[in-house]
């Protein structure tokens, strides 16, 4: 491997890993992309590095300037990752819901934190709201350049890039994707790019069982960091996925324990999620089709609150 100019080069490439003892008895087979590879321990490593670089290509975010968003904490990290390497000053939204190394981490880089409280630690629709609004106020008082990846379509790129280091892995063998939705910007952008190459690519979408908006049920609260805004999201599409599995937050927990013991890998409860979904999906398919889903972080990043 070449000496890399920074770091931001060591974003992306990451492994495929086929699980060996969290698989249906029918023969299918469950891959697990390890995002955990990334710099920071997270996907949004990827989104974080297009949605600056196409801001700093059209002139939204100049030298000397500043940015904002709102997060709950794998976005923050990666933001203040990529701020530190290119020298803009980062102010952060986020809120004591999400788990204090995320926090810890993105101060450690060098971000401004503003945190709202929530409701007993839970993740609500008010409480993105709220985190929305907020990040939009500083953003005008210091003509900052937001981020907002609720709607920000430049982080596309990124996981169609994504999508294609799946498709070398596998020999584009890919019967089925699987992917949690926060703000759908994962899904969406892998998605594409899989039925790009393949029409008939079986995608399926993941949200908490206790906010269950994108397939008909009442908006909650829940304890799966990274996915589940409380509503139905601008990036999302009603025919994105054909398939929308319904996770609980201690179904969650126990598939990442899981993971942690039986397969050596240390995941989040957005992960633990993803799995339980893809295993649901892969017991329905025959024997050797491919089941691919994604690690979004490293377990490390919520020792204190699992």
């Amino acid at each position: 491997m070449a000496i890399a100019s920074d770091i931001l080069e060591r974003i992306g490439n990451t492994s495929l890993v086929e699980l060996r003892r969290i698989r249906p008895p029918n023969g299918a087979r469950i891959l697990l992309k390890l995002e955990s590879e990334n710099p920071t321990g997270s996907m949004k490593d990827r989104m974080a590095l297009a949605i600056i670089r196409a801001a700093e290509k059209d002139g939204r975010l100049r030298p000397g300037g500043a940015v904002v968003e709102y997060t709950g904490g794998s976005t923050g990290v990666s933001l203040a990752l990529i701020c530190a390497v290119r020298g803009y000053p980062l102010d952060i939204v986020t809120s004591d819901a999400f788990a204090r190394e995320k926090l810890l981490h993105m101060e450690a880089l060098g971000a401004r934190l503003h945190v709202i409280k929530s409701e007993s630690g839970r993740m609500t629709e008010k409480l993105t709201r709220d985190m929305i609004a907020a990040a939009g106020q500083i953003a005008e008082s210091d003509a900052s350049f937001w981020a907002d990846q609720m709607n920000n379509r430049d982080q596309l790129a990124a996981y169609h890039d994504m999508a294609e280091e799946i498709l070398r892995d596998t020999g584009g063998q890919v019967d089925a994707f699987v992917q949690g939705v926060g703000t759908a910007a994962s899904l969406r952008g892998i998605s594409e790019a899989l039925r790009a190459r393949d029409p008939a690519t079986a995608i399926t979408a993941v949200e908490p069982a206790e906010s269950a908006v994108l397939s008909g049920g009442t908006s909650g609260a829940h304890k799966i960091d990274g996915i589940g805004a409380g509503y139905v999201v601008p990036l999302w599409q009603t025919d994105l996925a054909a398939r929308i599995e319904r996770v609980s937050t201690d179904e969650a927990k126990t598939m990442a324990r899981r993971l942690a013991r039986e397969e050596g890998i240390f995941a989040g409860t957005s992960t633990g999620a993803n799995v339980l979904a893809a295993l649901r999906v892969a017991e329905d398919l025959p024997a050797g089709a491919a089941v691919v889903t994604v690690m979004c972080d490293t377990g490390m990043k919520y020792l204190s609150k699992v």
